[in-house]
């Protein structure tokens, strides 16, 4: 059953994912739009201090760790490491963070006019990203 699936996965896997020529060559045409090392330097980056500060939280939640002082500041130490990857990736993409918050409010007072709801949640309307 794994043999199967491996063959699958290989099958459904982008060239870009397999071949480095490939991933080379879009890595070249992704450059032309954003600063390539600053855009994965942001993203992995993100990854990684939103996995630090959802590791806290999950002790706190299902393993009995105390949300005390210091845990709320390792947090808040946390988020801004979060925030530092996140200037990253504005840099990379060429906006400033004034820009890409108000384009985020923006966006949430068009979907959400009357406040949060849930349905508005789950049916998008087309073109709502």
């Amino acid at each position: 059953m794994f043999d199967d699936y491996a063959k699958f996965v290989d099958h459904t896997t982008s060239m870009e994912s397999k071949d480095y020529v490939a991933l080379v060559d879009r890595l070249w045409a992704i450059e032309d739009s954003a600063n390539l090392p600053r855009l994965l330097t942001a993203v992995i980056g993100m990854q990684s201090e939103t996995g630090e500060f959802a590791e806290i939280v999950k002790k706190c939640v299902f393993q009995g760790k105390e949300l005390d002082t210091a845990t709320k500041f390792h947090l808040m130490r946390e988020l801004g490491d979060v925030l530092w990857y996140w200037i990253q990736g504005c840099s990379a993409l060429g906006y400033e963070p004034s820009e890409v918050i108000e384009e985020n409010i923006n966006k949430l007072e068009k979907r959400y006019p009357n406040g949060f709801e849930i349905i508005r949640s789950e049916q998008r309307e087309e073109g709502d990203i």
